[in-house]
C-alpha cells in the first residue's frame, strides 16, 4: 500500500529541479505516491523528461504562486492563497495526503502550517526538531526546538520535551529516549532563568529525564533527545552545520596535500565516505515540525536531490509510525498538568530562518 506524500515543488533555491529529481528517486525506492505541487506545465514538462516514458506514482496539483525565500512569513501568508505551500498543505487536512514536504521558506512553511493544519490539543507551540548525528554512529539525537520559537516559557520546552521524546521512540526506535536540557552546565543551579524554571517541569514528566546537559552532548551519545528554545537551538544547529562543513574541507585539502596523503587518501576512500555522509544534512531530509494535526518536514534551501529525497523518506517514516496520533494521545492523557496557555505570542516573522 502506497503512502501519498506531498512535495512542494517551488520550495528550494534551485526549485524544481532538485524536487524533481528527489521525487523520482523516492517513488523507486519507497512505497510512496508523490504529490508535486507547483505551476504545472513546467513541473509537467521536467517530469516528462526526467522519467523518459518510466511509469511511477507521481501526481501534480497545479499552485499558480510561490513563496520566495526573501519575503516576510506573515505577509506571504494572507498574500498568497494559491502558494504552493498553501495548496500542498490543504491535502494533507483534507486526508488526500500523509505527510508535507518542503524546502521553501522556512517562517512561511510553520505559519502555514499552523493556519492550514492546526495544532495539535494541547500544544500552545509546535517545534522544529531535527536529528544530529553521533559519535556512537548509531541513533542519532534529537534536537528541538531549532528555530520555531526565539522566545519560549518553560512549560513550551515541557511540551517539547513530550513531543522530541515519543519521536524519538516511534520513528527513531530508541527504546527509553534519554532526555536532557540544554544548558551551560549539568548542575540544576546553572543555565538562565528559562532553564531553571523547566528543570522541575521535566523531572517531573513519565519520561527518562538525564538533567542539564551540555553542547557537547549533542554528539556525543549520552543524550537521545535533547531540548532548548528556538534561539539557542538554531544557534547551535548552523554552528554545527558550519564545523562539519569546515572539517570535511580541512580533511579533503589534508588527503590532497601530499604523495603519501593521497595513497592514504585512496586505500581509506570508503572510511572517508562513511564519514562524510554522517556530517551531511541531506541524509537527515530536514527537520520536523511537531506539534501540529499533520507531518510538516522542513528542509534547507540549498537541498539537493538527495535531500528531498530523504525528506520524503522521513515524512513516510513519521506517517507510517502514527507518531502524531501518539504525541496527541500522550497530551490527551496529560493535558490538564501539561497545557498552561500559549504564553507570548510567537510570530513567523520573528523565527530565525
Amino acid at each position: 500500500m502506497l503512502i501519498d506524500i506531498v512535495l512542494d515543488a517551488f520550495g528550494s533555491d534551485k526549485a524544481p529541479e532538485p524536487e524533481i529529481r528527489g521525487a523520482i528517486l523516492a517513488c523507486r525506492a519507497l512505497p510512496v505516491r508523490v504529490h508535486l505541487v507547483g505551476a504545472e506545465p513546467e513541473l509537467r514538462d521536467l517530469l516528462d523528461e526526467h522519467l523518459e516514458n518510466e511509469d511511477l506514482p507521481i501526481v501534480i496539483h497545479h499552485a499558480s504562486e510561490r513563496i520566495g525565500m526573501d519575503e516576510k512569513a506573515a505577509h506571504a501568508v494572507r498574500a498568497k492563497k494559491d502558494s504552493s505551500m498553501r495548496v500542498g498543505l490543504k491535502l494533507v487536512r483534507e486526508h488526500k495526503a500523509a505527510g508535507f514536504v518542503t524546502a521553501g521558506n522556512t517562517g512561511a512553511a510553520m505559519a502555514t502550517a499552523k493556519m492550514v493544519l492546526g495544532a495539535l490539543p494541547g500544544v500552545d507551540r509546535p517545534a522544529l526538531a531535527t536529528p544530529m548525528p553521533t559519535s556512537t554512529g548509531k541513533n542519532p539525537c534529537l534536537l528541538l526546538d531549532v528555530g520555531a520559537n526565539v522566545d519560549c516559557k518553560a512549560h513550551n520546552l515541557e511540551q517539547f520535551a513530550v513531543m522530541g521524546e515519543m519521536y524519538a521512540r516511534s520513528v527513531l526506535k530508541v527504546k527509553a529516549p534519554r532526555v536532557g536540557l540544554l544548558s551551560i552546565g549539568e548542575e540544576e543551579t546553572k543555565g538562565n532563568e528559562l532553564t531553571r524554571e523547566a528543570t522541575p517541569l521535566l523531572k517531573a514528566l513519565p519520561l527518562n529525564f538525564i538533567g542539564n546537559v551540555e553542547g557537547r552532548d549533542i554528539f556525543n551519545g549520552n543524550a537521545d533527545v535533547i531540548v532548548c528554545d528556538g534561539f539557542v537551538g538554531n544557534v547551535a544547529l548552523k554552528t554545527s552545520e558550519g564545523i562539519g562543513r569546515f572539517v570535511r574541507e580541512a580533511l579533503r585539502a589534508s588527503l590532497n596535500s601530499t604523495v603519501t596523503a593521497k595513497v592514504g587518501a585512496l586505500l581509506s576512500r570508503q572510511a572517508f565516505n562513511d564519514f562524510r555522509r554522517r556530517l551531511d544534512y541531506t541524509e537527515y531530509g530536514g527537520a520536523m515540525l511537531l506539534g501540529v494535526r499533520g507531518v510538516c518536514i522542513i528542509g534547507h534551501g540549498s537541498s539537493n536531490d538527495n535531500a528531498i529525497f530523504n525528506g520524503i523518506r522521513v515524512a513516510y517514516e513519521f506517517a507510517r509510525g502514527g507518531t502524531n496520533e501518539k504525541i496527541e494521545r500522550e497530551f490527551a492523557s496529560r493535558a490538564p498538568r501539561i497545557t498552561h496557555g500559549s504564553g507570548v505570542n510567537s510570530s513567523p516573522d520573528a523565527t530565525i530562518q
